[in-house]
């Protein structure tokens, strides 16, 4: 039976999400990349296939708990699951004076409670078959700045989340992490709407995907007698 590691928050190929899909497919793993766009999915499958890994996709909706077992049923019956790497979220500036209750409450939805509901998807079938429970914090997950209420609000909590499911799952043979990726994405949303600033970075100034989900894979493949909750990733300029 294959080893399969679920990837949800996929989108275009030069982003996070495909990146630690690709890690995984090279580690040997048959990844299941899960997220809203068929078309974008599709792309990342045909570029792990291309280089020689086991791929296939899955369109899911991370804020519907139905979508989300139905993700992880698909995925059981494509081999034994060991690992499950939440890395759903979004983030704009924006004003306190002109958040909105709305606005608020559907960062916490996409950053939060898609996690929570994901882990409680995931957590039965790893529970079972052992492996990680990886998900993608931000430095807004350890501090909060003016503009980034909402998000440093739905980050934080996403974190604690994570930590309780370490200490409460840890003993059963799972390992939950959390991986605080604190810079600008070298990706493609980066690179069309803020491509002056990537260039401003200069060289290793921005964090590239291929490297960041080097970490995930580290921490999916540690010993169970060295596991490490948390590891922070970050260009070698940047300020912290």
């Amino acid at each position: 039976m294959n080893d399969i590691a679920v990837v949800l928050g996929v989108s275009a190929t030069n982003g996070l999400g495909a990146a630690i899909a690709r890690k995984f497919a090279r580690g040997g793993m048959h990844v299941v990349v899960a997220g809203r766009t068929e078309q974008r999915l599709a792309a990342v499958v045909d570029d792990i296939r291309t280089r020689g890994g086991n791929a296939s996709l899955c369109v899911t909706d991370a804020t519907d708990a139905t979508a989300l077992e139905d993700l992880m049923s698909l995925a059981a019956g494509l081999g034994t699951v060991k690992s499950v790497v939440f890395n759903v979220g979004n983030n704009q500036p924006i004003a306190f004076a002109d958040l909105t209750a709305d606005t608020f409450e559907t960062f916490w939805r996409t950053c939060t409670l898609a996690g929570f509901l994901t882990a409680k998807a995931a957590l039965p079938i790893l529970e079972s078959n052992g492996g990680s429970l990886l998900f993608t914090g931000a430095s807004a997950s350890m501090r909060g700045r003016p503009g980034f209420a909402h998000f440093g609000a739905a980050k934080a909590a996403l974190r604690n989340l994570a930590q309780a499911l370490a200490k409460d799952y840890g003993p059963n043979g799972v390992h939950v992490g959390h991986v605080v990726v604190d810079g600008v994405i070298n990706g493609e949303r980066v690179q069309k709407h803020f491509g002056d600033y990537l260039h401003g970075l200069g060289k290793d100034g921005s964090l590239e995907p291929d490297a960041i989900a080097d970490a995930y894979w580290f921490m999916h493949t540690q010993p169970r007698n060295t596991w490490t909750f948390e590891v922070d990733v970050r260009p070698y300029k940047e300020h912290w």
